[in-house]
């Protein structure tokens, strides 16, 4: 009998059985390395930026200048997201841990105390404080949500200034503020009115920094431009801006103009690029802010963002989108 050898036997598979308790790969497994081998690196990622500014908002920002810091929130133009900004802004100070004062400056047409979920619990405003009706703390609304934020209307709806109410009384308001027996606020934010009448320069009177709230149009910027020239004239040099509802889609398009476009035509220094959102109206539909929102929506984090480089006086550099390569037909030999 002719019996065949076969030269190159073939061992058996090793069966993977995965309701064994002992697994080819288990936790206690560890590879060996021999002597002549070093174990490979670990693979790090190209983006060292990324990971570097979100470790830097894992600490708690340093607040600097002089407390507390008196800032206004302007824009000139109306609807363009001064009081979004304000309540936003506000809010996110206060989870930072820093005491804030709120004051809707806007005579008659105040908004904030919606936003902020608080219309109903304004019993006395500023009006009242200078009329001796009250006392100053009976007019500060104090949010449940976060006790170191509080509100201060200037007036009810639908209702008048005194004659003699003008900034040296916004001034006093400010002073009594930073006297009082709790303590003074880290920041009084003041949520400036529209236009460039007496009740924008009732509200930036006792301000020494502004944050100009624009939006990437045309008008917007002519008037922001208007308002960057006021406050100079005013005394106010430390001017930052904040560029609401930008949409990268129309930039890409080149239907709207870019966040470094805005920057170049007004010359001012940025503090946040804030992304156009539906949630905005559903927020303040509800009184509930952005910044509150639990998954963080887009608009909420630029907000928070914005928020802590205030808290430093730091800016942040735009930067040009680089535009995708147009795809080249059969007709581009010739020119076409």
């Amino acid at each position: 009998m002719l019996s065949v050898h076969n030269p190159f036997p073939t061992t058996p598979k090793p069966s993977l059985n995965l309701n064994s308790s002992t697994q080819p790969f288990s936790s206690t497994f560890k590879p060996h390395f021999p002597n002549t081998l070093k174990p490979p690196k670990p693979h790090k990622p190209h983006f060292t930026t990324r990971t570097q500014s979100l470790l830097q908002y894992n600490r708690k920002p340093q607040l600097a200048g002089e407390t507390p810091r008196v800032v206004v929130i302007t824009s000139g133009k109306g609807g363009v997201g001064k009081t979004t900004t304000t309540a936003n802004v506000g809010l996110s100070l206060a989870r930072l841990g820093f005491s804030v004062v709120a004051i809707d400056a806007d005579v008659g047409l105040r908004n904030l105390d919606l936003l902020l979920g608080l219309e109903n619990r304004v019993n006395y405003t500023v009006v009242e404080v200078l009329n001796g009706d009250c006392r100053l703390d009976q007019a500060l609304v104090r949010d449940k949500r976060w006790s170191n934020f509080e509100l201060l209307c200037i007036s009810k709806p639908r209702s008048k200034l005194p004659i003699g109410f003008g900034g040296k009384a916004l001034v006093w308001l400010v002073d009594a503020l930073k006297s009082r027996q709790e303590g003074s606020p880290d920041f009084i934010i003041i949520d400036c009115p529209a236009g460039i009448d007496a009740g924008f320069i009732t509200a930036i009177t006792p301000a020494n920094e502004a944050v100009l709230v624009t939006t990437p149009d045309i008008t917007s910027l002519r008037d922001a431009d208007r308002v960057t020239g006021l406050l100079e004239c005013d005394g106010i040099r430390d001017i930052k801006m904040i560029v609401n509802r930008v949409r990268t889609d129309m930039i890409k398009g080149d239907d709207m103009m870019s966040v470094l476009d805005v920057q170049e035509m007004l010359g001012l220094s940025l503090l946040g690029v804030i992304p156009e959102d539906s949630e905005v109206i559903r927020s303040t539909n509800r009184g509930y802010p952005l910044v509150l929102n639990k998954p963080p929506t887009l608009a909420g984090l630029a907000f928070e963002q914005a928020a802590w480089r205030l808290v430093e006086q730091d800016s942040m550099q735009a930067v040009m989108m680089e535009e995708e390569p147009k795809k080249r037909g059969f007709f581009s030999f010739f020119g076409g």
